[in-house]
């Protein structure tokens, strides 16, 4: 399941809180939903519970009317800088005992669990001068207030080349292995969008997380966010992270699906066993409770059935952003289609074979040598995308399977064709 390294092998599946429920998850919540996986999708694959940003703010989401993030907030932390759940929204924290019963329940489904942070050290910790766990060193001593979020006001960065530095982060680590973590996606490091003209600021504290880890005595995962990614340090990012966000925030419009396609085309080459670039999360069924504007997905079911397709073919990993407990029959089965999903586990060199305004084409391979094409309608009308076998590398007749429908076509010598309606999309298994 993971790699020498450490890194998990596969693309990791599962839900994370942020597309509903912004910041005001709060244990009950992230439990129905994890019972939800349990039964309905983690005999699919889906296994990572993830609860997104400011879980240990016990006001996150009661001024939502003036901010997202509650400037000048605190924060519940231990005497260490380390931030702890807020008891008011998950009472498994009380007396010290932080997320371990939670990640204990969550364990007992058969689950992961994982947890969102900001990059860097509270503000508030270096402006009252708290302790860093095995050191003489207080929190201003680390901090660089000169590098800090756009869109966030909760941390200072860290300076690695500060005493005490590196011991922060091994700090907070070694509290999560306590705790049980499995997953861990840590924001605006990525794509310190502050910095336009550095834009990868926060490369050695990505550097310092990765030691923390590998320190811990856990395997767990590490996601880096928000995109996009910098792709001239894909190598880095590669020898670092597990995944990495290739875009912002992906939310349920077609416009930002459209350019996905040439997202994943310049990162086609750079998903490997243990490393893969991240199309973010699913928005699917119910999403932006916690943003004071909850709806039912805004993206067509064709346009639904292309992302799965795109970001299946592609190997990006598969976090749902959806309330769980409020899926459909339809949305359900688009998440758990079987022969879709082998292509995230198991398929091989991905690649996008042409695109214009109006289509694109994929094809991949799996661990069994088949060949999978994808066809993909980007116009405003219903027509038909084709793909020659010769550009698929074949020059001998396939069995065609379409994977969505569950249909065997029969054979082709030639050239596939697919009449697909506007913004939708096939997916093909070709076999000899």
């Amino acid at each position: 399941m993971f790699c020498k390294n450490g890194f998990v092998k596969t693309p990791p599946m599962g839900w994370n809180s942020y597309d509903y429920y912004d910041t005001t998850v709060n244990e009950a919540a992230v439990r129905a939903n994890a019972k939800y996986m349990a039964k309905h999708l983690k005999p699919f694959g889906y296994e990572y519970v993830v609860i997104d940003i400011q879980w240990s703010d016990p006001n996150a989401g009661t001024k939502r009317d003036q901010y997202q993030y509650i400037d000048f907030s605190h924060f519940t932390m231990d005497e260490y800088s380390r931030q702890l759940p807020a008891v008011n929204r998950f009472p498994c924290a009380k007396d010290g005992a932080g997320f371990r019963p939670l990640a204990d329940y969550i364990h007992s489904l058969g689950l992961k669990f994982g947890i969102h942070i900001m990059r860097g050290i509270p503000r508030y910790a270096a402006h009252t001068h708290m302790k860093i766990k095995g050191t003489d060193v207080t929190a201003d001593q680390i901090a660089n207030p000169y590098s800090i979020s756009k869109w966030n006001p909760d941390m200072y960065g860290v300076d690695y080349r500060r005493p005490g530095a590196q011991e922060y982060y091994n700090s907070i680590f070694e509290l999560y292995s306590q705790w049980g973590v499995d997953f861990v996606k840590v924001d605006d490091i990525c794509n310190t969008n502050m910095y336009p003209n550095d834009p990868y600021s926060a490369e050695k504290e990505i550097e310092m997380i990765h030691r923390a880890i590998a320190a811990c005595g856990r395997n767990i995962v590490l996601s880096l966010s928000p995109g996009p990614a910098v792709i001239e340090k894909a190598w880095h990012l590669s020898k670092y992270a597990n995944m990495w966000r290739i875009t912002d925030d992906f939310w349920d419009d077609w416009r930002l699906l459209k350019n996905m396609f040439e997202r994943c085309e310049v990162w086609q080459s750079h998903v490997a066993q243990g490393c893969f670039p991240d199309c973010d999360m699913l928005p699917v069924g119910w999403l932006g409770k916690g943003f004071e504007n909850e709806r039912y997905t805004n993206l067509t079911r064709d346009e639904q059935i292309t992302m799965m397709t795109l970001w299946c073919i592609f190997r990006s990993p598969l976090m749902i952003g959806a309330e769980l407990t409020r899926l459909d029959d339809w949305t359900l089965a688009l998440l758990t289609n079987p022969e879709v999903l082998h292509l995230t586990a198991c398929g091989r060199g991905a690649r996008q074979i042409e695109r214009s305004d109006y289509h694109a084409v994929w094809s991949s391979k799996d661990d069994d040598g088949n060949l999978y094409t994808a066809l993909f309608n980007l116009s405003e009308e219903a027509r038909p995308v084709c793909v020659s076998l010769k550009e698929l590398g074949i020059d001998t007749a396939v069995n065609v399977r379409d994977l969505w429908k569950h249909e065997d076509l029969g054979s082709c010598a030639s050239v596939i064709t697919a009449n697909i309606p506007a913004h939708g999309a096939v997916l093909y298994k070709c076999s000899l």
